[in-house]
């Protein structure tokens, strides 16, 4: 799979979650929604690196001398990103949940 073809994936995901909050929220998270794509497209090709090359250079004669790999300090960073938007996100999708559940209460 190409790195388009993961961000076209999760945006398309994330975009269904999202379909039937309120457009207004919808509109505010789009930027968030994209750049969670983003996110999600960019740690796949990093992971598919990590996998080949490992997350820390070890010398060869000296085991104890190590180096953490660019990619791997990368890969983190963006992981913990990723992380923070998703849960911005479900914050708003929950909120939206929420609310929807209290206008049905008005009428029991």
């Amino acid at each position: 799979m190409s790195k388009l073809q993961v961000y076209e994936k999760e945006l398309k995901k994330l975009q269904d979650i999202f379909k039937d909050v309120d457009p207004s929220k919808a509109q505010l998270v789009e930027g968030l929604i994209e750049d969670a794509a983003f996110l999600k497209a960019q740690n796949y090709n990093l992971k598919k690196t990590i996998a080949a090359t490992g997350m820390v250079k070890v010398h060869p004669e000296h085991p104890e001398l190590q180096k953490p790999i660019e990619t791997s300090k990368q890969y983190l960073k963006n992981m913990n990103t990723y992380a923070v938007v998703i849960k911005t996100l479900n914050g708003v999708l929950s909120k939206s949940i929420i609310e929807d559940d209290d206008e049905l209460e008005e009428f029991e």
